[in-house]
């Protein structure tokens, strides 16, 4: 997803050893921060697709992972060698504002709500658009489709900077993952249900 060529350069030297250790590549950024620089690689175990978005799944990274994860990554980067300077090494899980990096990524997460910030622009009638936070309908070819405020926007991954899921948190309390597509709320006991409605969920 990233244009960046030492992103590009990274993701193709870590993904491949994460692949082989059992984890999926999240997401991968390289900061300057007030410390230095930084390597954030996010991982997590591979999206089971039998398992419901709106679930929480039952198996996790925990903190044994991300380290085992930073002493492989550690040893192959000090080898290959893509980051000329000094940087630190993070390891981490996602949280529940997820990064979304790849198609299968989007796909599954279908029906969540998600922020999306373009590196190139979308021509809309009112000008460029960058910044894009809606439901996400699916991938249709190499596109992110997006309902934003009842407008349909298919946007080109290849094209898409930074992607992450807005989680809705009334589901959070609730037990839930708190994204998915969103559950219909109850009928509160004794009231009115219109027509229009019934006819919806039938």
């Amino acid at each position: 997803m990233s244009r960046n060529p030492q992103t590009q350069k990274l993701i193709s030297i870590i993904e491949p050893v994460l692949e082989a250790a059992g984890y999926e590549l999240v997401d991968v950024k390289f900061l300057l921060e007030q410390g230095g620089w930084t390597l954030r690689v996010c991982v997590d175990l591979p999206i089971d697709e039998s398992v419901d978005p709106s679930e929480v799944p039952p198996d996790r990274v925990d903190l044994s992972d991300c380290e085992e994860v930073s002493r492989e990554l550690s040893a192959v980067l000090d080898v290959d060698d893509p980051i000329p300077q000094a940087y630190n090494l993070e390891v981490s899980s996602p949280g529940i504002d997820r990064p979304l990096r790849t198609a299968k990524h989007f796909a599954y997460y279908r029906g969540s709500e998600a922020k999306v910030t373009m590196a190139v622009g979308i021509q809309t009638p009112s000008g460029e658009r960058k910044n894009f936070k809606g439901q996400l309908l699916g991938v249709v070819e190499d596109k992110v489709a997006m309902s934003v405020d009842g407008q349909r926007y298919e946007l080109p991954i290849d094209d898409i900077d930074s992607a992450k899921l807005v989680p809705d948190w009334d589901a959070v309390m609730a037990g839930k993952s708190g994204v998915g597509a969103k559950q219909p709320k109850p009928h509160k006991p004794g009231a009115k249900v219109s027509s229009k409605k019934l006819r919806q969920e039938n």
